[in-house]
């Protein structure tokens, strides 16, 4: 039988191809080089390298990595890099090239980093996850994955690395802006929805991509909050928080996973047989694919010391689970060595094989391998997609602070100064793992503002003040006259996850770009940016204090990708807005809020702290973690959940279907939610349960559930959550869930200090 026989199940197409390859053809199909080193231009055209075609020639490959990545990593610009069609063809041409020039005409998988967005050149760029996740909206995002999905999947690429599933402990983490959040069953319910918005129902649409669920695990919980560092954690934890978002999402049907660079308990995630082969494929029944973050192979034998050699480390990879190794650098080398010398059966290497070829027949290549360019420029950042950046920036906006009323502004106001270094700065508002955009795709704060007063630059004054980092206060002075002719000022705030592009410096009089032979990065936040304090860098919080100063209404607005620890600054400002990373289109969002066209809705994910010092503060902990430190208390300024609206939400007659059950059975909480102010809004009513009494310590709260629900103003709602064994077991050391009898409390309100509650009582069982 053919493998082309399209009429064949899966499984035997699989066999009839690899009966058919050689070791070196077997071993490419686990390699994913880096996607960009495969192309140049010529003409004006992008066309495969002679080096690529002949790699092809020889043994076909696998798989591409961020084919249509631009970043100063990949070193490809907007001037350098393709447009959305380019790209398409340009995959294309790669794919005929794989099919028609290589022995067995194996076609390409082509995976791209989708964490927010596409990134690539053109594509729509959603906020970070952080702010996402402030949303609390679970299909909203679900819509964003599908929108996602639509824009790589119509370029060609066929898997995406995220959802990203980690559970932040420590935000001085520079990739806490890739994560949801602190709570493992908030992350879950949106590692369900990236799955079913992103993979869909059927993995051969040309509008669903795969699903990688990454890093696993528990790499939210390095020590010192330092990338890749090490994780002291004991199975509990790692069973009862990590890995459960994880086991959902693999539940949920996704077909890709990514372990992470560190180690738990001295055993590196790459080659953790008992987490990737004992946990992840015997018990929940994960058959898909396994793949290595970048390099992370290499750091068996450079940086974790636990291989002898690149053959070693390839060898103890594939034994443990690891199928296909980003960045290609060593399986191609080794793994043909490892079994001519007999170290290696070729058994082992033909099961990760028949992984990856079975993921590719599921994603239709052999049978569909090329897209149709004129879908990529219909799709990619097409209106709708917009929109959908618009609202879900606008929901994951949180308002942290509303002093009398400042918020909302009228539009009647005289004259706005919109004053700071992410002011107007587009880039700083998209987040890491972003490309290079136009700056006509990318709304500001300054051009969010504008528009609202209807494009009259008379109204509105802006100056820069100062940068993210550095000591330069040269801008304060013109920000001090701009602020001083103003009715209101807007002071935008916080941190910067650009990477360097080489573009140059910003002028802190005029604020216009500039172009020098000695570019600045003002990047203080995104992957290996970790740091050893939450307060703004730079000289950001002295303009704070020098703006403050003259009397008039203060907005603070943050735009950063981890929480701020200004406890000056929130207990002066007469308002905050957080805003995370909001993406492209977050200056029209915050613009929404300000003027109130949009009631604020989102709500917190993550703790804010007070003071470094205090972390973790995190609103999952033990109730015996200790009440202060001498210096201050535990509480964070801001805890998990938190946040204002332009309304207030009234809860009542909160009550139990049953008060009694037994560990299997279940019974239903119903609370009444009631607008109690004059405007409309949206609350996020927030479940949370507290085991009295456990066998063993448990933490204070655990969130297990939410629902966002929209109210007019005195209009009254009753939200009513399931309560049962999913809501109340608990995981063992051995990752067995069950129930305890005994006391439980079930609380609900508008966050995790803010609640009213009942108790359930849970019988012994016979």
């Amino acid at each position: 039988m053919s493998h082309t026989d399209g009429s064949k199940p899966i499984a035997e197409r699989v066999e009839a191809l690899l009966a058919q390859m050689t070791i070196e053809e077997k071993v490419a199909q686990l390699a994913q080089p880096f996607g960009w080193q495969t192309f140049e231009k010529k003409d004006g055209k992008a066309v495969p390298t002679a080096d690529f075609i002949r790699r092809l020639a020889a043994t076909g490959v696998g798989s591409l990595y961020g084919t249509l990545r631009a970043d100063p990593w990949t070193g490809v610009t907007l001037d350098t890099g393709l447009s959305p069609r380019e790209g398409a063809e340009l995959l294309n041409e790669l794919q005929r090239q794989a099919i028609e020039g290589s022995r067995l005409g194996i076609p390409i998988l082509f995976g791209e980093e989708c964490s927010h967005g596409h990134m690539a050149i053109g594509a729509t760029v959603f906020p970070v996850p952080l702010a996402m996740g402030s949303a609390w909206n679970v299909e909203l995002y679900r819509r964003v994955c599908e929108a996602v999905a639509r824009e790589t999947r119509s370029q060609g690429g066929a898997v995406t690395y995220s959802p990203v599933l980690d559970v932040v402990r420590d935000p001085r983490w520079g990739r806490t802006e890739e994560c949801f959040g602190e709570d493992p069953h908030l992350v879950s319910e949106y590692a369900v929805a990236a799955v079913e918005g992103l993979q869909g129902e059927s993995l051969a649409a040309p509008d669903r991509v795969v699903a990688t669920l990454k890093h696993f695990v528990a790499y939210g919980g390095s020590e010192g909050g330092r990338n890749a560092g090490p994780v002291s954690m004991g199975p509990l934890e790692l069973h009862n928080v990590d890995l459960l978002p994880f086991e959902r999402a693999v539940r949920a049907g996704a077909r890709s996973i990514m372990p992470a660079y560190n180690e738990i308990d001295g055993v590196p995630c790459t080659v953790n047989r008992a987490l990737l082969d004992e946990l992840v494929r015997k018990q929940w029944g994960f058959d898909g694919m396994i793949i290595t973050d970048c390099g992370a192979i290499e750091m068996l034998f450079d940086g974790h010391d636990v291989a002898e050699d690149r053959i070693d480390a390839a060898i103890r990879s594939l034994r443990a689970g690891i199928d296909m190794e980003m960045s290609g650098q060593v399986y191609p080398s080794a793994l043909p060595e490892a079994i001519a010398s007999g170290r290696l059966a070729e058994s082992t290497l033909d099961e990760a094989v028949r992984r990856v070829l079975k993921l590719k027949f599921e994603l239709g290549l052999f049978d569909a391998p090329y897209v149709d360019p004129d879908e990529a420029e219909r799709w990619i950042h097409c209106e709708a997609h917009r929109d959908l950046a618009r609202r879900i920036a606008t929901e994951g906006v949180v308002m942290l602070r509303n002093a009398a009323g400042t918020l909302p502004l009228s539009k009647d106001i005289g004259k706005i100064a919109v004053i700071g270094p992410n002011a107007d700065h587009a880039y700083n508002q998209l987040g890491d793992y972003t490309s290079p955009q136009p700056r006509g795709k990318v709304a500001t704060v300054r051009d969010g503002v504008l528009a609202k007063l209807g494009g009259d630059e008379s109204r509105v004054a802006y100056a820069p003040g100062c940068r993210i980092n550095g000591d330069d206060r040269e801008g304060f002075e013109t920000a001090i006259a701009c602020a001083s002719q103003a009715d209101a000022v807007v002071l935008v705030l916080g941190g910067s996850s650009a990477r360097d592009f080489g573009e140059g410096t910003i002028n802190l009089t005029t604020g216009a770009s500039v172009v020098t032979d000695r570019p600045w990065s003002d990047m203080d936040c995104g992957e290996g940016i970790d740091r050893t304090n939450l307060t703004l860098s730079g000289v950001q919080a002295e303009l704070f204090e020098a703006i403050y100063r003259l009397g008039k209404p203060v907005v603070v607005v943050y735009i950063n990708g981890r929480p701020v620890a200004e406890p000056r600054i929130d207990e002066r400002a007469h308002a905050v807005l957080e805003a995370w990373y909001p993406g492209q289109e977050g200056g029209h969002a915050i613009a929404d809020l300000l003027f109130g066209d949009a009631n604020p809705s989102g709500k917190l994910t993550i703790s804010v702290p007070r003071h470094v010092g205090q972390l973790p503060v995190h609103y999952l902990g033990k109730r015996s973690r200790g009440k202060r430190y001498l210096e201050m208390d535990s509480k964070p300024l801001y805890p998990f959940g938190y946040g204002l609206s332009y309304t207030t939400f009234a809860y009542d007659g909160l009550s139990l279907d049953a008060d009694e059950i037994d560990a299997d059975g279940e019974t239903t909480v119903r609370v009444t939610v009631t607008n109690a102010g004059t405007v409309a809004g949206a609350e996020v009513v927030q479940l949370y349960v507290s085991d009295a009494v456990s066998s063993v310590t448990r933490p204070a709260m655990e969130l297990r559930g939410f629902r966002k629900i929209y109210l007019q103003p005195g209009e009254s709602r009753q939200v009513a959550f399931r309560i049962g064994k999913e809501q109340l077991q608990y995981a063992n050391a051995s990752g067995v869930r069950y129930v305890e009898p005994g006391r439980f409390e079930i609380k609900v309100g508008t966050s995790s200090v803010e609640t009213i509650g009942a108790t359930l009582t849970v019988r012994e069982g016979n």
